[in-house]
């Protein structure tokens, strides 16, 4: 009997091992793949800085939190925007879920690279179907969509402005560098508006941060009345520098967004950038749900904000007409 028990023990164990091995081959359920996404930049990570932020807390606004259940791999040109296609080509290596273009010639660079992984641009200042990234507003068409700030249609306006407030405008000069197809449209709109209002306008080409200071010395040697600055990341990296300069060679200038006037420039009309990259993460979030960017339309501004320094005013010896600042969403004193 009790070599039976032994016998009958044995067998036991050995079954139930033999239940421990096979359930130990079974797959556990594996936790959700953290996605892997792109971000494609003109300039520096501190330059983009501002966009980054509204970006992040669109993400975090759909409970997306970097390092955590997302990761992003930042690429950035350093103001040699020639280096663009091959960053592009190590994010299309990684095999990103996206990738999230940060200036128009981020997004060539990211188009070129690939024509499978979806592309969301931030936030474009080029007309995206004049430029021939996406076939239409409504329907992109391809692995592209994302945000359009599609601000060369408000040339007219900003030259309207600067006439009422600059006494005696006659010329006004404005930035222009012909390798980013952002100002093609942005000059055409201007060119075509200016004569209306009795301008005429003075191209002054920027192709490198070096070459900005130079432009506004050609500004106040052809003695021009106020200068536009369009959305050229080149520009837009670059709001502290711009507004510096604009105050030591006394040029009033116009420029897209806000953030130029916060840090010292006189006037700005135009979109939020960083509202365009919060709304941007709406599209990222849809895409790595399934959605294909030619279906998602290209989203425009919703809302324009004109903005006025008063400190610069005072400086430069002008005076902002009222029929101004009642227009204004915010005056800076």
């Amino acid at each position: 009997m009790r070599r039976d028990s032994r016998r009958q023990f044995l067998q036991c164990s050995l079954a139930l091992a033999g239940i421990s091995l096979l359930s130990g081959c079974e797959k556990s359920p594996s936790p959700a793949k953290v996605p892997r996404i792109g971000f494609l930049a003109v300039g520096s990570r501190d330059g983009r800085a501002f966009l980054i932020n509204g970006f992040l807390q669109g993400l975090r606004e759909l409970g997306y939190v970097e390092g955590q259940n997302i990761v992003i791999e930042y690429r950035f040109s350093e103001d040699r925007d020639d280096r663009l296609p091959e960053l592009a080509a190590e994010l299309v290596d990684l095999k990103v879920k996206l990738i999230l273009a940060s200036g128009t010639p981020a997004s060539f660079a990211a188009k070129q690279a690939t024509s499978t992984i979806p592309i969301v641009m931030g936030g474009l200042a080029a007309n995206p179907v004049e430029t021939g990234l996406v076939a239409s507003l409504a329907r992109p068409g391809g692995n592209i969509t994302g945000m359009t700030l599609m601000t060369s249609q408000l040339g007219g306006k900003r030259l309207d402005l600067l006439k009422v407030i600059v006494p005696d405008l006659a010329q006004v000069a404005v930035f222009w560098n012909s390798s980013n197809p952002t100002y093609g449209p942005v000059l055409k709109e201007l060119e075509a508006a200016a004569p209306a209002l009795g301008l005429k306008l003075q191209r002054l080409e920027v192709r490198v941060p070096g070459d900005l200071e130079g432009a506004f010395k050609t500004a106040t040697r052809q003695r021009v009345g106020a200068l536009i600055a369009p959305g050229d990341p080149l520009v837009a990296n670059r709001p502290k520098v711009v507004a510096d300069l604009a105050l030591k060679y006394r040029v009033p200038t116009m420029t897209d967004t806000k953030e130029f006037v916060e840090a010292g420039s006189l006037i700005s009309l135009g979109p939020s950038l960083v509202d365009a990259y919060r709304r941007a993460a709406k599209h990222v979030d849809k895409i790595l749900k399934g959605a294909k960017p030619a279906d998602l339309p290209m989203e425009e501004p919703t809302k324009f904000d004109l903005v006025v320094n008063l400190k610069t005013a005072r400086a430069l010896g002008l005076t902002i007409p009222q029929s101004v600042l009642v227009q204004a969403t915010q005056v800076i004193q």
